[in-house]
């Protein structure tokens, strides 16, 4: 779970290096926004887990589903606060630096198959 994390993290860059692109240190800051709207609930989500492994029983099952509850509710909520509060907001970027660091789980799931 850790090595996806630090995957995004690195998609997260690349995706802040794009926005940068694309418009100019306004752009970088909004995908690094965005990746990090992704990224940090990740590992937050991966530390949780990592502590309920320990927990014998169900209590595991419970606690990904209250985890993965709880991540979506702080992504979609987080970016209402970011699209209403950040003035200098560039949201074709966020959503750039959005989707890089989704991405990345879907290639990993597909790489790790192989």
């Amino acid at each position: 779970m850790f090595r996806v994390i630090l995957l995004q993290t690195v998609a997260v860059a690349l995706a802040s290096a794009v926005g940068g692109l694309i418009a100019g240190s306004r752009g970088s800051i909004s995908s690094a926004l965005g990746g990090s709207l992704c990224l940090l609930p990740n590992l937050l989500l991966a530390l949780h887990l990592k502590l309920a492994a320990r927990r014998p029983g169900a209590g595991f099952l419970v606690g990904f589903m209250l985890g993965e509850i709880i991540k979506l509710m702080f992504i979609v909520g987080s970016l209402f606060v970011i699209a209403q509060k950040y003035s200098d907001l560039h949201m074709p970027s966020l959503l750039i630096g959005l989707t890089f660091a989704t991405q990345v789980l879907f290639f990993w799931g597909l790489w790790k198959k192989n």
